[in-house]
């Protein structure tokens, strides 16, 4: 643990935490999955729809736990509130893809092309033959934007901005560079305007 800060509009402590080892990572698993073990159901429907491309259904888990769950101080009321409510949508999300981590490498900011993509799923040894160009899982790569009132008109904008991120900044690259073919890299982008999501 680095530090605890005090948050006096909330009353509530805060804490930065940095993973040190294995031991860690399996104790933050359970905690997370302790948190969703009431909805288990619909959060497995959430990796499953991820899994197999079904952008509806995603949309519909997310709008559905953003609406019941996260607060408006989580979530940003405000344009100006842009960089931290990202960060809160960020973390969320990373915490439903722990699951996935027996079969893919789960990454977020780490650099690629020409920028750092937020979240990246590489399938896993086994998951993809490189030397047949053939597996199971297809590559996921995901980019978060807060809604711009001032340069969108709406969420499905700023769902096209980050998608534009990905093919801009060519965060695929590192992938292909493994083999994996564009075809089988799939991008998403998670547009945000307080509690209201849009996943495109």
């Amino acid at each position: 643990m680095e530090e605890c800060l005090f948050d006096e509009d909330r009353g509530e402590d805060e804490y930065r935490l940095s993973l040190t080892n294995k031991e860690v990572r399996v104790m933050f698993k359970k905690i997370i999955r302790g948190w969703f073990a009431g909805i288990s159901a619909a959060y497995n429907d959430f990796l499953k729809a991820l899994l197999l491309g079904d952008v509806e259904a995603m949309n519909l888990y997310m709008n559905r736990v953003a609406l019941a769950t996260f607060s408006s101080f989580d979530a940003g009321r405000k344009p100006s509130d842009q960089a931290e409510p990202e960060r809160f949508y960020h973390g969320f999300v990373l915490g439903l893809m722990v699951e996935l981590e027996e079969n893919y490498m789960i990454t977020s900011n780490r650099e690629a092309g020409f920028g750092r993509y937020d979240i990246m799923l590489e399938p896993k040894e086994g998951m993809w033959d490189v030397k047949t160009n053939t597996g199971c899982l297809d590559a996921i790569i995901i980019e978060f934007k807060v809604f711009n009132p001032r340069s969108e008109k709406n969420l499905e904008d700023t769902v096209q901005t980050a998608l534009r991120q990905i093919e801009e900044m060519r965060y695929d690259e590192a992938l292909k560079a493994k083999g994996l073919p564009a075809e089988r890299i799939r991008r998403y982008g998670f547009a945000f305007r307080g509690k209201e999501v849009l996943i495109g």
